[in-house]
């Protein structure tokens, strides 16, 4: 899979250097993970199609999907993400998990779970010996609070959040995210109470996004964003 940059330049990219020198644990505040977040939203900005997501990728997506899982130490995702996409072993493949291994990373990601009700879903990710997880319920799934925890506790230092826009909001407003990917589909959704990028009260204030890159592939851009803030969080 070969993906266009359109910016900072313009070249071709194998798929599987698309996120070359990415190291975002490099990058990590003293006092928790960096924290990278991948969304994928229609052209019209709806981050779901009859519920999930899975419609609106593209093979290029599930490239850099499986790219991002790759660098980090640890995925969050939020519980109706969870419920919606009924997640399991975040990776599969055991070249995958080799490859990990080889960049000095665990061979399986932690998986984070945050709820402040104590609803944990009922998914394969959850019921499978073989993938480290963590729930962190009540005052403890405030995310600032969940994010030094799993620094001191786990030795995050890179987190990767895939949604859902009630999470990710959330993240958004404690000032906390580092990082934003986001997959712009070639699909036009509508529909009257659609679920957007982010879900919840207006940003005050609004981050400002520096563009780092533009990718291209089957129709879909790929934009990676650098939060912009005076004060790292």
């Amino acid at each position: 899979m070969r993906l266009r940059r359109l910016f900072p330049d313009h070249a071709i990219v194998a798929g599987e250097r698309a996120l070359d020198g990415l190291a975002p644990g490099a990058l990590a505040p003293p006092e928790r993970p960096a924290v990278l977040a991948n969304m994928v939203v229609s052209v019209d900005g709806r981050a779901a199609v009859g519920g999930g997501s899975r419609a609106l990728t593209v093979r290029a997506d599930r490239v850099v999907f499986h790219g991002l899982r790759a660098q980090v130490d640890a995925v969050l995702a939020g519980t109706a993400t969870l419920r919606a996409e009924n997640y399991g072993r975040l990776v599969r493949d055991a070249d995958r998990r080799a490859q990990r291994e080889a960049r000095g990373l665990a061979a399986d990601p932690l998986a984070v779970v945050l709820t402040r009700s104590g609803d944990v879903p009922d998914v394969p990710l959850l019921n499978d010996p073989e993938q480290p997880a963590v729930v962190l319920t009540g005052d403890d799934a405030e995310p600032i609070a969940a994010l030094r925890r799993l620094r001191a506790e786990h030795g995050v230092r890179a987190l990767l959040c895939e949604g859902g826009p009630t999470l990710l909001r959330g993240l958004l407003g404690a000032g906390v995210v580092d990082e934003l990917f986001v997959t712009v589909s070639p699909l036009l959704v509508g529909g009257r109470s659609p679920l957007a990028l982010l879900a919840g009260a207006e940003l005050d204030p609004a981050p400002a996004l520096e563009l780092i890159w533009v990718l291209e592939a089957e129709g879909a851009l790929f934009l990676r964003y650098r939060i912009v803030r005076e004060f790292p969080a």
